[in-house]
């Protein structure tokens, strides 16, 4: 069964019937969707083929079937530079030297707009501010990657993604090492760039972590390769095939507000 994604306003990235194979794993299976301003969640059980989704959404991972489209364009015929611009990824382990300052590091996010050559001016060093200011993370600017903690090496990363000010972020288990604040602090960041007035960010983040996800705009439910659902926090069918792919470990109910969360089904029905 697969499903696609509740339709958005002018979708700036789509993926339709996308079908990929490491080995002799058929990982993704037809998956459909599509994404514009807002914040999506994807989840699923671990295997899921979540990463390779985003990979391939970020023109990572070649599809063996189907396509993925910016701005309408196949991504593999948009240029390289105007993808950087338009497509900001984030992995799971970061790849960038432990020797680079933190300031240092967040910089490499402008390289989309100044080329490897290029010299920064001052629009480039407001929006490395921005960046740093948002993810809290201006305070240690002159520290050395290898000095940081693992959740302040995590923040760092996510301030080069939003230095780019890239208007599609994917963003592969962002709360990775993140404590319950910052988390939350995250959370609430994810949501402001889905509403900014000025630039309304198409947000997709993989999580694991499932109170982070029901606070989505959108969830998007991912099992062996397939897209089973697609819709708000709040559905109904979202919710059950939630459920259902978790085997019944978990349950759904409103909180005080109204808003779900998610218990651990410790006592048999």
């Amino acid at each position: 069964m697969t499903a696609t994604a509740t339709a958005i306003a002018t979708p700036a990235l789509q993926a339709r019937e996308l079908r990929v194979r490491l080995g002799r794993r058929d990982v993704l299976q037809g998956v459909s969707l599509e994404l514009g301003a807002g914040w999506t969640a994807l989840v699923g059980p671990n295997g899921a083929g979540k990463s390779t989704l985003l990979r391939t959404l970020a023109g990572l991972q070649p599809p063996h079937g189907g396509r993925v489209l910016l701005d309408g364009q196949d991504l593999g015929a948009v240029k390289p530079a105007v993808r950087a611009r338009r497509l900001a990824w984030l992995a799971q382990q970061g790849d960038v030297s432990g020797e680079l300052s933190v300031r240092e590091t967040v910089e490499l996010g402008r390289i989309a707009h100044l080329g490897l050559l290029g010299t920064p001016g001052a629009a480039d060093r407001a929006a490395v501010d921005r960046a740093m200011a948002l993810t809290e993370c201006s305070a240690w600017r002159g520290r050395r990657l290898h000095e940081l903690s693992g959740g302040e090496r995590q923040r760092v990363l996510l301030a080069r993604v939003l230095a780019t000010e890239a208007p599609l972020l994917l963003l592969d288990e962002p709360t990775t090492h993140l404590d319950a604040p910052h988390q939350v602090a995250l959370a609430r960041l994810f949501r402001r760039l889905a509403q900014d007035a000025a630039q309304p960010r198409g947000v997709l983040t993989v999580l694991h972590d499932l109170p982070i996800a029901l606070q989505a705009d959108r969830l998007l439910v991912l099992a062996d390769g397939h897209l089973l659902a697609a819709g708000a926090p709040t559905d109904a069918a979202v919710q059950a095939t939630l459920v259902r792919v978790f085997g019944g470990a978990i349950r759904i109910e409103p909180d005080a507000a109204g808003r779900p969360r998610v218990a651990l089904a410790l006592e048999p029905d």
